[in-house]
């Protein structure tokens, strides 16, 4: 098994690991998309996009790509056997009507509380929420898959400055140095990327977190049922 070493693969290749079979799952533009790679086309997991295709696959080969088959950020995308495409209204039907199973996201934000920031930085131009708020309220389980830290700067942070994608708590936090869980009475640190200490992850962290009494180490295992 190759391991992986950028941060990205890291995340992705944990956060795989909460993908089972069966499963109807929503990924996010950018490092979430990464994580269909970690998975076999005989998963038999269904990726969902926003802009209305269910069974979406890994990025295609090069020279393979379909300008009609792309997620909702436009980066290009294979189809599994078995994969449809439908309109935005059953899409986001999906989505609002709590049929989720899973939505995997990237942030800018996560606060000791568990909430989520991820769709506007004040002064910078944006298209749109897009679907985040709808992703965050109506999934089954939220999953936050992003960096630990942004230009030096902690992205898990006591409170956020950011505008809030939603008030409801995300269900875990997965970064390249360690996994956390959001509860009510705060953070809880539950698994340790390799070669990475507690202290270090304290260093790196603005938020306080509470440390779980069976802290493991991520499993960087390729995926299995």
């Amino acid at each position: 098994m190759t391991q992986p070493t950028s941060p990205k693969d890291i995340i992705a290749r944990r956060v795989a690991q909460e993908v089972k079979t069966g499963m109807l799952v929503n990924l996010g533009i950018g490092l979430p998309s990464l994580v269909a790679n970690h998975l076999p086309l005989d998963a038999g997991v269904f990726f969902q996009a926003e802009n209305g295709v269910i069974g979406l696959g890994a990025r295609p080969p090069e020279g393979m790509e379909d300008e009609n088959l792309t997620d909702a950020g436009g980066g290009f995308v294979s189809a599994v056997p078995g994969a449809a495409s439908i309109d935005s209204a059953m899409s986001f039907g999906i989505i609002r009507g709590g049929h989720l199973d899973m939505t995997v996201l990237g942030g800018l934000q996560v606060d000791a509380l568990g909430r989520l920031a991820n769709w506007m930085v004040p002064g910078k131009l944006i298209p749109g929420m897009g679907g985040a708020m709808d992703l965050v309220t109506g999934a089954r389980r939220v999953i936050v898959a992003m960096q630990h830290s942004a230009k030096g700067k902690s992205k898990i942070v006591s409170q956020c400055d950011l505008p809030l994608t939603s008030t409801r708590p995300v269900d875990l936090v997965v970064t390249e140095l360690a996994v956390f869980v959001p509860t009510q009475e705060g953070l809880v640190l539950s698994e340790l990327a390799p070669r990475v200490s507690i202290e270090e992850v304290e260093a790196k962290t603005e938020a306080s977190f509470s440390v779980a009494p069976n802290v493991g180490e991520m499993d960087m295992s390729e995926w299995a049922i």
